[in-house]
This record gives C-alpha cells, sequence and structure tokens, in this order.
C-alpha cells in the first residue's frame, strides 16, 4: 500500500520495544501499514503522501482511559461546576453567582467541591442557605460519594430528623438529628425522586464536551464505568452513546460499563445482556460496546465507607466499630458476578478497601470454579488498599488492577481525612502498584474523571515519582510501590486496550493495527522523572484522521454547542 500519511523527524514508541525509536510511521485507510527507518518505509511513499514533520516529538500509543465517567462529567461541567474552586469561600461564591446566572433553574445542581476545604470534610447546610434560600441547592463532591445540600433542598425530598439513615448510607447531623448538610452514598438516593431528571439533549451535549476536552489529553478510547439503565424521565446514556455514533458525533472508541443496581437483584441481568446484544448488533465492537457491568463493592476511604480488615480510628486515634461499607454480602456479590460471568460479560469492581478487594477476588474465584477459565477479562479499579496476601491472586485469577494512579500521593484530602483514621502502616499498602507488577498482576489505567483530571500525563508522573507534580511533599509509601515510566505508558496503552478487548486493533503502533495516536511535544522517556509532567498533548489521531490539534485549537477553539432547553 501507499502511504497517504508519514509522520518523520520524530520518535515513535511502539509499546512492543524497550523505548522510543528514531523511526518513521506510514499511514494509510486508517491503519499503520508501516514502522522503520526511512530506507524502509520509503517504497510506501508517493509525491501525494501528506508528510507531517514530528520536530523531534514524541509518538505514542492513543491513551485508553479505563475509568472515566464523561457523559456524568460533561453534565457536571455544564451545570455549577466547583471543580476549579480552591477553597469553602469560593465554592460558596460560585454557587451564588451561578444561583444569579440562571434565576430560572429550579434547583441548583452541581459537582466538584472538595472535602479538604470543610471540617471534617463536611460542609453544612447554612453556608447554601446564606447565598440560595429560596431554592433547593444538591451539589455532589469531588469524589462522588457524597453531596452537600442546603435547607430547602432537604425539605422537598422530605429529609428530616426523623429520616433514618439508609441500607448502605449515612447523613450527617445536627445535635437533634436534623440533617446538617451533607450525606454520604446511598443517602444521596433519597434526593432522586424530588431533583429534576436529567434530559436527553443535556447529557448528550455533556457528552459532546467531554470528548473535546478528552480528545484533547491524547485519549482516543475510554471505558464509561457508569452507564445505568435509567429511571422515569432521565436521559439514558447507552442511548446517548448509539446516537452519537450514528450521528458520526462520537469520535472516541467507547465500552460502555452498564451499572449494577444494588436494589434490583439478580433479575436486572436479562435487561442487561439484551442492551448488550443489542448494542451488538447495531455497531462494531471497536466503535462502541456494552459488554461490560460494574458491581459496586464499597464507598471511600475518606468518609470511612471504604471497606476494609481493620477498623477505621476516630479523631482521638482510638479504635472505633467502623469497618466500612459493604454494598453486597459475599455469597450475594459470588452469586450475581458468577452468573454474570456465565453471560459472557466483562465484570468492572470499584474496591477501594482492601476488604472490598478481598469479596471482589473471592467472587471471581467463585465464578471460575463455576465457569471454567475464559476471556471475559475482568478487573478491579482503585485498590487504595490491598492485602499482601491478595496481591498474588490477581494474576492467579487473571483479574486485571486498573489503577487510578493520579492518587497515590500526598496531598489534603489523604494527609487530613484518609491517613489519620487509618491503621498504623496504612500507607505502606497504600495503592500497591509496584507490589502487584512484580506479582504479575496485568496493569491498566484510568483516571475515574471527573473525581479527578483525566490527564494521563498527570498520572503517569504520580505513578512514576509517588508525588505530585511541582509538591514539596515525600512520596507515598516505599520506593518499591513505583511504577517505571514504561509500566505506566504500556498500562495507558495496550494495558487499557486489553481490558477494552481493543487490543487486537489497538494499543500499540505496528502494521495492520488501527492508526490511534498521540504526539507528545517532548520525549518523556530522556526527561528527569519530577519533570514528566511537562510534557503536553499536541495531536491526537483516531483510525488515520487527526481529531486534535493543538496549535489549531488554541487559534481556533469552538466552544461546546450550548445546551438546548
Amino acid at each position: 500500500m501507499h502511504a497517504e500519511i508519514l509522520f518523520e523527524n520524530g520518535w515513535v514508541y511502539t509499546g512492543n520495544d524497550a523505548g522510543p525509536l528514531r523511526v518513521n510511521l506510514a499511514l494509510a485507510g486508517g491503519r499503520i501499514i508501516a514502522v522503520g527507518t526511512p530506507e524502509d518505509v520509503n517504497g510506501t511513499v508517493t509525491p501525494e503522501t501528506r508528510r507531517v514533520d514530528l520536530q523531534g516529538q514524541l509518538v505514542v500509543p492513543g491513551f485508553q482511559d479505563a475509568h472515566i465517567h464523561p457523559i456524568f462529567a460533561g453534565i457536571e461541567l455544564l451545570q455549577c461546576d466547583l471543580t476549579e474552586t480552591t477553597s469553602a469561600e469560593e465554592a460558596v461564591a460560585r454557587v451564588a453567582r451561578y444561583a444569579a446566572e440562571n434565576p430560572d433553574e429550579p434547583w441548583i445542581l452541581g459537582a466538584g467541591w472538595s472535602m479538604d476545604f470543610f471540617t471534617g470534610g463536611t460542609p453544612t447546610r447554612d453556608l447554601l442557605d446564606a447565598v440560595v434560600p429560596d431554592r433547593p441547592v444538591y451539589l455532589i463532591n469531588r469524589d462522588h460519594h457524597g453531596a452537600w445540600a442546603n435547607t430547602a433542598a432537604f425539605a422537598a425530598a422530605g429529609i428530616s430528623a426523623e429520616t433514618p439513615d439508609p441500607e448502605g448510607g449515612r447523613l450527617e447531623r445536627e445535635e437533634d438529628g436534623t440533617p446538617a448538610g451533607t450525606v454520604h452514598e446511598g443517602a444521596m438516593d433519597l434526593f432522586n425522586a424530588a431533583k429534576p431528571a436529567v434530559p436527553y439533549e443535556l447529557a448528550y451535549q455533556g457528552l459532546l464536551a467531554s470528548q473535546e476536552l478528552l480528545l484533547a489529553q491524547g485519549i482516543t478510547a475510554w471505558q464509561d464505568a457508569w452507564v445505568p439503565i435509567p429511571e422515569g424521565e432521565h436521559a439514558d446514556h447507552l442511548d446517548v452513546y448509539m446516537n452519537a455514533a450514528k450521528a458520526g458525533d462520537l469520535k472516541a472508541r467507547v465500552t460502555a460499563c452498564q451499572w449494577w443496581d444494588r436494589t434490583a437483584g439478580m433479575g436486572q441481568l436479562d435487561a442487561i445482556v439484551e442492551r448488550r446484544d443489542r448494542t451488538a448488533s447495531t455497531f462494531d465492537h471497536l466503535q462502541l460496546n456494552a459488554n461490560t457491568v460494574k458491581v459496586m463493592v464499597d464507598g471511600v476511604a475518606e468518609n470511612y465507607t471504604a471497606a476494609m480488615h481493620h477498623v477505621y480510628l476516630d479523631h482521638h486515634g482510638h479504635h472505633t466499630d467502623n469497618r466500612g461499607i459493604e454494598f453486597f454480602e459475599p455469597d450475594e456479590l459470588k452469586e450475581f458476578v458468577t452468573a454474570i460471568d456465565a453471560s459472557g460479560m466483562q465484570v468492572h469492581f470499584h474496591a477501594l478497601g482492601d476488604r472490598a478487594v478481598t469479596d471482589a477476588l473471592d467472587a471471581l474465584e467463585a465464578a471460575r470454579n463455576s465457569n471454567g477459565p475464559n476471556d471475559q477479562r475482568h478487573h478491579l479499579a482503585h485498590l487504595q488498599m490491598v492485602r499482601s496476601e491478595d496481591v498474588p491472586r490477581f494474576a492467579e485469577l487473571n483479574a486485571a488492577a486498573n489503577m487510578q494512579a493520579l492518587w497515590a500521593c500526598h496531598e489534603e484530602q489523604m494527609d487530613t481525612l484518609t491517613l489519620p483514621f487509618l491503621e498504623p502502616g496504612a500507607e505502606e499498602r497504600h495503592y500497591p502498584f509496584g507490589e502487584l507488577a512484580t506479582a504479575g498482576a496485568r496493569l491498566v489505567a484510568g483516571s475515574d474523571w471527573p473525581v479527578s483530571t483525566a490527564d494521563p500525563i498527570a498520572a503517569i508522573h504520580v505513578a512514576v515519582n509517588r508525588a505530585a507534580p511541582e509538591e514539596d511533599l515525600p512520596p507515598l509509601g516505599p520506593e518499591s510501590q513505583k511504577l517505571s515510566l514504561k509500566q505506566i505508558l504500556d498500562a495507558y496503552t495496550h494495558g487499557s486496550a486489553w481490558i477494552n478487548h481493543l487490543d487486537a486493533e489497538t494499543g500499540t503502533l505496528e502494521p495492520g493495527k488501527l492508526a490511534d495516536l498521540a504526539v507528545l511535544d517532548l520525549n518523556v522517556f530522556d526527561l528527569p522523572a519530577e519533570e514528566l509532567h511537562r510534557a503536553v498533548v499536541t495531536q491526537t489521531w483516531i483510525g488515520g484522521e487527526c481529531v486534535y490539534d493543538r496549535a489549531t485549537a488554541r487559534d481556533q477553539h469552538v466552544e461546546p454547542a450550548p445546551v438546548m432547553p
């Protein structure tokens, strides 16, 4: 074949080599047709070949995010977005400004506030009452495991001092039992019947807004880790993806991870399989598939709902009787995971605490014993704490470790709301990525955006350094938990391609594979570890098409389309 596009005068990291090579990359028909020296690829070049002068830049396989929430993130970008605020005062001021700018919205909805802005991580309703006393306000926090509401929102939802904590959730309360303003986990669902439904057009525009940001970060494929079966008038996110794909608006390759509703029981599996089959009958799996199920095993450590083997400590360092929340009894988890596995679907676990990790691995072992080995490619996401005896089980069960590497560092929320309340020595076992890699676990990578930035470069920096860029804090945990640049870059490319069942066609740069790639302005393999964050994506290509160019975007930036009423 003759090359339609030739990348030259730069570095290429194929994913199959120890590091980048000074080679050219030839594309035709949306695929890679040659990788090699100029002499090796000259036979493919014609006068019509479009030449891309890399000027010393680095080409890598396109990043694939194995755990992300683009539609929810996009919706939040278009609502009261608190992700850029840096203090309680700034967050409150942003709410006041948004309410003033949107006087006709019946509820002020949004997300992105950080728990470390507030004492104990739990803001109170009076802060919101002071700026929006006349309308309900409901704002999800940055980790999406809690929410902050004003008095009007509690009243609209019928939540009072007499409302009991729901199973799998908790309300912060004043001395007389009145809701104080913050709710955790399952208590967030108490507002569902009162809040306005998310309209389809808002979800669609949210997807497009998110995709624009993700393409600019070199992300060519993702696994959306929360695609629920809709209730009432809420938009169906799977329909959003399907319609975007049909319209040609969906550029990235998407795996839609269907949500396992912890209140719906085994009966929901039939509907999940039907949605999987309907998607498969309409779309090539390289474009869109729905063959995975998200199972939320526990909560998060900073609000003491991550399921731990050891009890949490109180503010005085004394043992409590709280080991976090398991959203499923272990036997129930084994039963439905075995059924999901038997249906041919992948299971994507949220397993943050070490007891949740044990439960998830036990469920996979039960599925293996019942159904035999298969190629479902199950994975456990987050892995904040993992017992040493569970580490080798990942490789034994062919369960991938889905890392959110950006979190593996000291920062305010870690140091004030998490580590002081865990067992002594917990830091040594935090995000044990190096230990998992040494034990042969398959590593894949994701961001959990909008919980934190979707930027793969930032996550790569932390994985290698165990410290945030330009922070004067010690690394988190021992040196042995650090990953090499190659390990984390491979996890973000062909590791995540494997988990998305896209590895036969993407994830590495070699002849025959789809031309999904990102161009970085710096050769990260030549940078000191502490400078990895300096690299910037300058181009993103999917199927041989340039879907993002930094120079063009800088000069001709197009804002996301406005949300239709």
